[in-house]
Order: structure tokens, then sequence, then C-alpha cells
């Protein structure tokens, strides 16, 4: 858990199917609300499906995240040059996001509006994977950012009515090395009985 860190440099390389599946197989054996077990996944591996979803993934960071990224400060635990390097590797997936071999769309089978509730049946699987895909020497990253456009988004990926994406996991060999979690101090961010006291 403590390495599982965003990996946003993806070699093109195949990724097996065999170790897909047992990603995957780690998504669905994780908690969700009532057991009723309503997430769906898409593996997407087709170029022209990925390039039409990375079009939009662009826009969203050209429009908010890059300029977000610009003009903030480093989160608790992480360096300026850490920051600078993580905006660099973010930089990095918006222009190669449609590049990495597979895409694993995590979704929900539901009615009406998704809401915060929802999340608890997807949220796990995809933590799941993460940790899966981390164990098997897979980089991965969790990525929500085509959201914004999830009309267009959910068109491009052939999503039926009901069914709405929560993530994608752009999948692949990393190109750097797995390393620590950049956090800030437990301390600071926990509490007993009353926020605001120490924990």
């Amino acid at each position: 858990m403590r390495t599982t860190r965003a990996m946003r440099r993806l070699k093109p390389d195949p990724v097996p199917d065999a170790l897909v599946r047992k990603i995957l197989e780690a998504g669905i054996a994780a908690a969700n609300g009532g057991n009723f077990q309503r997430f769906r996944f898409l593996v997407v591996k087709d170029p022209a499906i990925k390039k039409a979803v990375q079009a939009f993934y662009k826009r969203a960071f050209d429009e908010v995240i890059g300029p977000r990224y610009a003009t903030a400060a480093a989160p608790p635990g992480v360096t300026k040059g850490k920051y600078a390097r993580q905006h660099a590797a973010v930089e990095y997936l918006t222009e190669h996001y449609h590049e990495a071999p597979v895409w694993i769309v995590a979704c929900l089978e539901e009615g009406g509006t998704p809401n915060r509730v929802a999340g608890a049946s997807i949220y796990p699987a995809v933590q799941n994977m993460l940790l899966a895909a981390r164990a098997l020497g897979l980089g991965s990253t969790l990525t929500t950012r085509h959201l914004p456009y999830e009309k267009e988004t959910e068109a491009a990926l052939g999503l039926p009515p009901g069914v709405h994406s929560y993530a994608i996991l752009p999948i692949g060999w990393p190109m750097g090395n797995f390393g620590p979690v950049g956090r800030g101090k437990l301390e600071e961010i926990t509490y007993l009985d009353k926020w605001g006291a120490p924990y």
C-alpha cells in the first residue's frame, strides 16, 4: 500500500490478458453495497476508442487541471520539487493517455442519478485493482478527468443507458520505479471525538 503510487508514465508494450484477469478478479473481491455487485468493468484496448476519450481528457486538463497545478501549493508531505515532477507526469499522461495498452473502465449499473453513496460500491474495487496491478509489477493510476465530459466520453466508450463510469485505470508496464507515496502527518488529519481535537 505504501508504494502503490500513481504511475503515469507507462510503456505501450502489451499486457498479458492473464494479468489483466488477475487485476479484475481483485476488483470483484471488493466490498460493495449490500453485495449487490453492481460494479461492471469495461476492458478497453481499441486505440480509436482510447483516442476519442483522450481528446476530452486533454480538454479538461487544458481548461481546469493544468491551470490549477500551475498555481497550487505542494500538498502535505510533498516537496515543491516533487510536486513539479508530479505535474510533469500529469502532463505526460495527458498527452499519452490513449497509449496505455489497457484501460479498465470502472462502472456501476444503476438507475437514477449517481450520488456519494454509490461510490462505496465501486471505489473499493478500484483500490483493489490498483493494489493488484502494483503486486504484479504493473503501473496505473485512478483517473476521473473524463467525467466533466461524462456524456461525450461514455458515448465514446459505448456505455448503455443506466451504466455510468466512475474511473478509468490506464494500465501498463511503468517507465519509472515504484516508490513511497507522499502524504502528510497522520496527526494533522485525524481527530478524536470532536473535529480538531488531537488524536
